[in-house]
């Protein structure tokens, strides 16, 4: 196999991700032709209000996956948070490369930390998941609607409108833009979305070839991490609607996963914890989940 295509949406961030891939793969296999396909996706050209309430998870991967499907491209890059649990029939993940910083980040024009941001500051942001938290933690902040690539909600974050913005550390730090980050909220704060901070490479499941080249990416205990997570969302239901945070960490040759529901209008939270094996990553994300809903999350997410 001498030549692959990758395609990947058009931000600055999915370029500099569907980058680093080609650059690994290159490094291991000599004479390798990478081009790289830019594909516009449906939730690149959504407002805010429609991508907040619409709950799919292919909003920033259909197309692409279309495009695999058919055949014009050989591999896609994604964000890991922004795939559907289950790839669709005929593709499948040849890849989870080894994890970035999960956790989120609070940048600030005010140059000050989350507990010294002034009472009713205004924080930007469009997760829901954000602002459950946030709104838990510090009751009078003010959450006001952000929205945008990277560049686009740094630049807002400059002006008045907002006293500061939290976004994930993972595209910051790939981006080169660690001097701006303030202060990183820790899981017991800002528990991450599930898959944060995680690549992932899709391939058609009847292409060998390309497969084969994508194992030597995989990075076990990132796979089981983010097993554990989407396992403990899927269990619940979870979509971009529902305010649902997961973080598995493994240390010790075990894995633990934090999860969390969220109502955004009472601030009313549940949140759990398991420890298990790591061979059981998807089994301690479904207990969790049945423990999470039976401490008062199912309430949440029927309301």
């Amino acid at each position: 196999m001498n030549k692959i295509v990758i395609g990947t949406r058009g931000s600055k961030l999915a370029q500099w991700q569907a980058g680093w891939v080609a650059a690994k793969l290159t490094a291991q296999n000599a004479g390798l032709e990478i081009v790289i396909q830019h594909i516009t996706t449906k939730g690149d050209a959504l407002p805010d209000a429609v991508l907040a309430k619409s709950g799919d998870k292919g909003l920033f991967t259909r197309e692409i996956e279309s495009a695999l499907l058919g055949g014009q491209i050989h591999l896609a890059e994604h964000s890991k948070k922004d795939m559907h649990v289950e790839s669709p029939r005929g593709l499948t993940i040849g890849a989870i490369p080894e994890r970035g910083d999960a956790r989120d980040v609070l940048l600030s024009r005010l140059c000050c930390g989350l507990d010294s941001l002034p009472a009713g500051a205004r924080i930007g942001t469009s997760s829901l998941r954000r602002a459950a938290q946030l709104l838990a933690y510090r009751p009078d902040l003010q959450i006001v609607n952000l929205r945008g690539n990277v560049d686009t909600r740094l630049r807002k974050a400059a002006t008045q409108e907002y006293d500061a913005i939290v976004l994930a550390a993972a595209g910051l730090l790939r981006l080169g833009h660690a001097d701006l980050i303030i202060e990183y909220l820790p899981p017991e704060v800002m528990l991450p979305a599930v898959g944060q901070g995680a690549l992932a490479v899709q391939a058609r499941e009847d292409d060998a070839d390309t497969l084969r080249l994508l194992a030597a990416l995989d990075h076990a205990p990132t796979r089981a991490a983010v097993s554990a997570e989407r396992a403990f969302s899927c269990a619940l239901g979870g979509g971009c609607h529902v305010p649902i945070a997961a973080f598995a960490e493994i240390t010790d040759h075990a894995l633990r996963l934090r999860g969390l529901v969220a109502d955004p209008e009472s601030k009313h939270r549940v949140r759990g914890e398991m420890v298990g094996q790591i061979g059981e990553a998807e089994s301690i994300g479904k207990a969790l989940a049945v423990r999470v809903l039976a401490q008062g999350g199912r309430e949440i997410l029927e309301a």
